[in-house]
């Protein structure tokens, strides 16, 4: 890869953000050096890893989302791709710290779409002011890792709540050692076991829980949209379908 250049850097309370530049990638860090995104500046809707294409995957699981509410933005990756794929309408975005939509805008090709509505703000706080959504992504990360709603019970709780019927919790979990996500035991009491979990090469777990028990998740459906999807897309997400576990 090409050699790393710092485009801008700016500090706020909660440390620093920093934006850089190799060659066609552009990449939002905090702190020391802990990458939060990665960007492709030629397309900036590919998405470049596992973890965010597992995100859309978890997305596909919807037949027809129309809302989605992203819990945390930073360079609105997995945001673009979502306004780029799905047949979305109204998008709300809830991000904690006010220079990171602004740099992601100037530097990371975060377009102004008319569907998107960036708050600014605590996550944890502003949840229940949110609309409820078809499809809601949870990835709230700091430069020491993820915070503290990924353990929340109530939060998670409430996620699942904001959830329209028939619409899907997306969650970008840390995993432990032994491959489970981060919290595993209290997500199995929460969700009462009833989600589907998907492993990926960068270390995460992508949780994809339903809006409620009744719902199941259609895997000939789920297969058949992303397949349909990949020429689009520019890559398969099937070897992360061929990846999906229950969480029982």
């Amino acid at each position: 890869m090409s050699e790393e250049r710092v485009l801008t850097e700016v500090r706020d309370q909660y440390g620093t953000i920093r934006v850089l530049e190799a060659g066609d990638y552009r990449f939002l860090e905090f702190g020391e050096a802990v990458e939060q995104s990665c960007v492709f500046v030629p397309d900036t809707a590919w998405l470049e890893y596992d973890y965010t294409r597992a995100m859309l995957l978890g997305a596909l699981c919807h037949e027809h989302p129309e809302t989605a509410l992203f819990l945390g933005l930073g360079a609105g990756n997995l945001t673009q791709a979502c306004l780029a794929f799905l047949p979305l309408e109204d998008v709300e975005a809830i991000e904690l710290r006010p220079d990171v939509p602004r740099l992601a805008m100037e530097y990371l090709g975060l377009a102004d779409d008319p569907r998107l509505t960036i708050r600014i703000g605590d996550a944890l706080e502003l949840l229940d002011s949110a609309e409820s959504a078809d499809l809601i992504f949870v990835d709230l990360y700091t430069d020491t890792g993820p915070g503290v709603g990924h353990l929340a019970w109530k939060f998670l709780e409430n996620c699942q709540r904001r959830l329209n019927p028939g619409g899907w919790l997306v969650i970008n979990q840390w995993a432990t050692d032994d491959g489970k996500p981060l919290g595993a035991a209290l997500l199995r009491g929460l969700y009462h076991r009833h989600y589907w979990e998907c492993p990926v090469k960068e270390g995460n777990v992508i949780l994809l829980v339903p809006a409620d028990l009744e719902q199941e998740l259609d895997r000939d459906a789920l297969a058949r949209r992303a397949e349909a999807l990949a020429p689009r897309l520019g890559y398969s997400l099937m070897p992360l379908f061929a990846a999906l576990r229950d969480a029982s």
